[in-house]
């Protein structure tokens, strides 16, 4: 057995006690420190180290004042241990010692973290690192694990409570008189003016891309400028093993120099794609290998998707080596595509690169499919808006490059590499190897994505969380989810407890995943074998986003297991 983090004690070969302590923390960024949450006395807490088959045990111990809980995020498990608290199991007191007890069933790169308040923007997070039963199907001499994160000098309550008060006090990209005067002299006064009271009608600018500015990017717990470290021996095949912990921030990835030939996304092998670049939202992980030839170093840089900080580090053959830091590009600007506008009936999600209709555009005509159209929020949307009117400088800077379905077309948010390169796109991703038969699903659920910004509400059909009603789901099942993002924002939504099969036109390919971004302006859907019964959360990643509203339980009923003792017997508090 694999001993991680000098934490673990084992009782057999395929039988593992690990014991978590949860505890109040200094966490140093470079830039500010702080008081936060961390688990065995340090944020990011350990790297837990699990061997697919182990039955595992995990105790955790309550250090804090106030009620804790650890969800083990992407893991498929019995749905109370899954840590959730009010819809798997009631959390963690004060003082107390619950013990998780599961088996590993996968393998792949995963992570912990809290599922209490705001504790994991404060820096209750770790990551899980799963060896296979077999062999990988690829190869590599040494690996890292390349933890990202948004530390923020406010704590996570007083960025919730300023958001309510003022929704854009985080936003420091605000248009300015200077860039009114600009895009005068560029477009005209005329079409300036109504660009601007088109946005003014929807309380909303197109700077709005991050909800929350003003953080430090982190790299397995180090600022910028302490700059973690890998080494490597030159012509060695490395992974690295990247996951996205932050509260609210999306990154795009680069090793300026090296390919990185992406191997695994969430968890699962994908069948390799060499890009430049990619971009990871939150929650989501990607394991990619590279190979530097050189005895020189190379920097891991990070740019946030509004441009508004970054994330740096390096791999280098020698300690205190170092490569040049790119600088940040500039910020991107929100559409009308991002709005949806001037798009009625139509779903980027359905179109393929050259326009044409590929499998995931095809009506299957659902049995019982639920319709939420009469609950969409348009509240803040102005009306009588044309496509034609929208900017396309995003399409002009990808220099005519063939539109991202995942993306809106004309999208300010559309991702090109910094070199010119290979950017991923999630139509790129292949399953190495098909989880489920590949078969028609019984019933499509239409999840609008929705919000008020003028109130810094988050919803789904327009219903925030507390007013809404659970989605349940039947046992053996398939299910095909439709997100429509309704929204100016980028939501990466996280089922718990089932996998997501995303439809990106790879029919029985398609990659399998724990959480889908969903783009603004955009149709995106999903399958999910309804293999886990019980009570799950289903919700956007964004931290801030599901605390006001973005979320869901989601109950499955029937099953094999329906006696209830087996479910106390699987965890234990003392």
């Amino acid at each position: 057995m694999v001993i991680g983090a000098g934490i673990l004690t084992t009782s057999s070969a395929l039988a593992g006690v690990y014991n978590i302590s949860v505890d109040e923390v200094g966490i140093s960024t470079g830039d500010f420190e702080k008081r936060g949450i961390g688990y065995n006395g340090s944020s990011p807490g350990p790297v837990l180290r699990f061997k697919e088959g182990e039955e595992v045990e995990i105790n955790v111990t309550n250090n804090l004042d106030e009620e804790t809980s650890i969800h083990w995020h992407g893991l498929i498990l019995p749905y109370d241990q899954d840590g959730v608290p009010k819809i798997s199991f009631p959390g963690i007191k004060p003082g107390e010692t619950f013990t998780y007890r599961f088996p590993i069933q996968q393998s792949g790169t995963y992570w912990f973290h809290s599922h209490s308040g705001f504790q994991e923007p404060d820096g209750a997070y770790g990551a899980i690192v799963i060896e296979p039963k077999k062999r990988e199907p690829f190869r590599y001499d040494r690996e890292y694990v390349v933890q990202l994160t948004d530390a923020h000098p406010h704590s996570g309550a007083r960025i919730m409570r300023n958001l309510k008060m003022m929704p854009d006090y985080y936003n420091r990209q605000q248009q300015t008189l200077m860039d009114f005067f600009n895009d005068v002299s560029r477009n005209g006064f005329s079409n300036t003016v109504s660009d601007r009271m088109a946005w003014g009608q929807m309380r909303m600018m197109p700077a709005d891309v991050e909800d929350v500015q003003g953080f430090t990017g982190l790299i397995n717990g180090k600022g910028p400028e302490q700059n973690w470290t890998g080494l490597f021996k030159a012509g060695e095949r490395i992974r690295l093993r990247f996951i996205n912990s932050s509260a609210m921030t999306y990154f795009d990835m680069r090793i300026p120099g090296l390919k990185m030939t992406v191997v695994s996304a969430d968890g699962l092998n994908v069948q390799p794609v060499t890009v430049d670049e990619f971009r990871i939202g939150v929650a989501e992980t990607y394991d990619v290998i590279v190979r530097p030839k050189e005895d020189k170093a190379y920097t891991i840089f990070g740019a946030s998707m509004g441009r508004s900080g970054y994330v740096r580090a390096t791999l280098a053959s020698k300690a205190d080596m170092t490569a040049e830091v790119p600088e940040l590009e500039k910020p991107p600007l929100l559409t009308m595509a991002d709005m949806g506008m001037g798009h009625e009936g139509m779903e980027h999600g359905d179109m393929s690169s050259d326009g044409s209709e590929p499998a995931m555009a095809k009506d299957h005509q659902m049995k019982g499919g639920m319709k939420h159209g009469s609950m969409m929020d348009h509240s803040q949307m102005g009306t009588g808006m044309k496509h034609g009117e929208m900017s396309h400088e995003a399409m002009m800077k990808m220099g005519g490059a063939k539109p991202d379905p995942f993306y809106a077309n004309g999208s300010g948010l559309t991702p090109v590499a910094a070199n010119g390169g290979k950017f991923l796109s999630y139509q790129d991703l292949k399953a190495q190897k098909p989880l489920y038969p590949h078969r028609e699903a019984t019933r499509e659920i239409e999840l609008r994505l929705t919000g008020n910004m003028e109130r810094y509400i988050w919803s789904i059909n327009g219903v925030k969380y507390e007013d809404a009603e659970p989605i349940k789901l039947q046992y053996g099942e398939r299910v095909r989810f439709k997100f429509v993002n309704e929204t100016m924002m980028t939501h990466p939504m996280h089922l718990h407890g089932m996998w997501s099969i995303l439809d990106n036109g790879n029919g029985k390919w398609n990659p399998i995943k724990h959480t889908i971004s969903v783009a603004p302006g955009t149709t995106v859907y999903t399958e999910t074998e309804v293999d886990a019964e019980g009570q799950w959360a289903f919700h956007c990643h964004l931290s801030y986003h599901a605390d006001s509203g973005m979320f869901r339980k989601i109950i499955v009923e029937g099953g094999p297991d329906k006696t209830a003792g087996n479910q106390t017997e699987k965890g234990a508090r003392s």
